[in-house]
C-alpha cells in the first residue's frame, strides 16, 4: 500500500496538476536571459561594422554600465548564500518539521509562521512551492501563506544585503524587517477571516525530502534552479536599474519623488514589473536615489511578496482565483505598512 506522503502527492480526483515549479521557470528565465544576451552582443557586433559605435564611448553609456555592473557584482554573493541556503533547507529539513513547531490554533500559528522567515531563509521563487508542501502536510493555509511572504523577505541574508546596501542606516534594516512581518501577518489573518476554501486549488506536488530520492541531488538541483533563475532577474533588473537612472529625465523623477504617495506608488509598481532576487533588491533600490527613504522601502517590502513571476508561480500552484485576489491583497497591505513603518522610523 502507498504511504501516506505518497497519497499526499497524488492530485485529489477530478483536480488539474499543477505545473511543477522546478521545471516551468527553467524553460522560460534561461531562454529569457541568453536571448536578451545574443540580441545586445547582435546589436553592438552591428554597431561595429557599420561603424556607428561611438555610443559604447559616450559618458551616457559608461555610466550605465559602471551602474550595471556594480549593483549585479554587491549583490551576486547574497544571492549565492541565500540559494545555498534555500536548497539545504528544501532538501534536508522535512516538511513535517514545519507543522510540529506551529500552534494548533491558527490565529497564533500565523505570526509563529511569520517570524520563522527570520530563521528560515528562502528565496521567494521556492516559497511558493514550499508553502503549498505545507498544505497538503496539514498547516493551516494562512500559516503557510505568512510563511510564504516572510521567508524571501526578512531572512538573514536579506537583512545583511539591506545594511550592506543602506550603510550607516541601520533604520533601514529595522524597517524592512518591521513592515514585512506586519504584512505577512496581516495577510494570514486577512485569509483567516475572509479566505474561502473555493477560491485554493489545493498544491498536488511538494518541495523538499522524497523517499527514494538522494538528498544532495535534490540540494543540487534546487540550487541550480534558484540561482539560475533568480540570477537571470538579477541581471535583468540591474539592466533595468541602470537604464532608469540614466535615461529618465530628472523632470519625470521630480513628478513622482516630489509626492509622497506618488513616489511610494512609483516604486511599489516597479518593484513589481522588475521582479528582482529578494537578496539583490536592496541593492537596486539603493541606487534610486531620487526617491525618498520611504518610497524605497515600499520597493524592498512590495518587491518579494508580489511580483510578475510570483504572481506567475500562485497561479500555477493554487490557482488563479487565489492568485488574483491574494496578489491584490498583499499589494496593498504591503504598501500600507511600509508607508507608516517609513513615517515612523525614516
Amino acid at each position: 500500500m502507498p504511504n501516506t506522503e505518497e497519497l499526499a502527492d497524488r492530485p485529489l480526483s477530478g483536480q488539474a496538476v499543477a505545473p511543477n515549479p522546478r521545471t516551468a521557470p527553467d524553460r522560460l528565465v534561461p531562454s529569457v536571459v541568453v536571448a536578451g544576451a545574443v540580441s545586445l552582443f547582435l546589436l553592438v557586433a552591428l554597431g561595429r561594422l557599420l561603424g556607428a559605435d561611438q555610443w559604447l564611448t559616450q559618458p551616457g553609456f559608461r555610466a550605465w554600465q559602471t551602474i550595471c555592473v556594480a549593483i549585479a557584482v554587491q549583490a551576486l554573493p547574497f544571492l549565492l548564500l541565500g540559494t545555498l541556503i534555500s536548497g539545504a533547507v528544501n532538501a534536508f529539513v522535512p516538511a513535517h518539521a514545519f507543522s510540529r513547531i506551529l500552534p494548533r490554533n491558527p490565529a497564533l500559528a500565523v505570526p509563529v509562521a511569520s517570524a520563522a522567515g527570520v530563521v528560515l531563509p528562502g528565496c521567494e521563487c521556492a516559497s511558493v512551492p514550499v508553502a503549498g508542501s505545507l498544505i497538503r502536510r496539514g498547516v493551516t493555509p494562512a500559516a503557510a501563506f505568512a510563511f510564504l511572504l516572510s521567508a524571501p523577505a526578512v531572512n538573514p541574508v536579506v537583512l545583511a544585503a539591506t545594511a550592506v546596501a543602506f550603510p550607516g542606516s541601520p533604520q533601514m534594516v529595522v524597517a524592512r524587517l518591521i513592515a514585512s512581518l506586519a504584512t505577512s501577518a496581516t495577510m494570514g489573518w486577512l485569509w483567516l477571516r475572509l479566505g474561502r476554501s473555493e477560491w485554493l486549488r489545493m498544491p498536488s506536488r511538494h518541495t523538499g525530502h522524497q523517499s527514494g530520492h538522494s538528498r544532495w541531488d535534490e540540494f543540487r538541483l534546487g540550487f541550480q534552479h534558484d540561482f539560475l533563475h533568480a540570477g537571470g532577474f538579477l541581471v535583468f533588473g540591474a539592466m533595468a536599474a541602470a537604464t532608469f537612472n540614466v535615461t529618465v529625465p530628472r523632470s519625470v523623477l521630480e513628478t513622482f519623488s516630489g509626492s509622497a504617495w506618488m513616489s511610494v506608488l512609483f516604486l511599489a509598481g516597479l518593484a513589481v514589473v522588475l521582479a528582482v532576487c529578494s537578496e539583490a533588491d536592496a541593492f537596486v533600490a539603493a541606487s534610486l536615489t531620487g526617491f525618498s527613504p520611504t518610497a524605497r522601502l515600499a520597493f524592498m517590502v512590495v518587491g518579494p511578496m508580489v511580483d510578475l513571476k510570483l504572481i506567475a508561480l500562485q497561479v500555477g500552484t493554487f490557482g488563479r482565483a487565489f492568485a488574483v485576489r491574494f496578489s491584490t491583497a498583499t499589494a496593498i497591505t504591503a504598501v500600507v505598512c511600509s508607508a507608516l513603518t517609513g513615517w515612523w522610523l525614516l
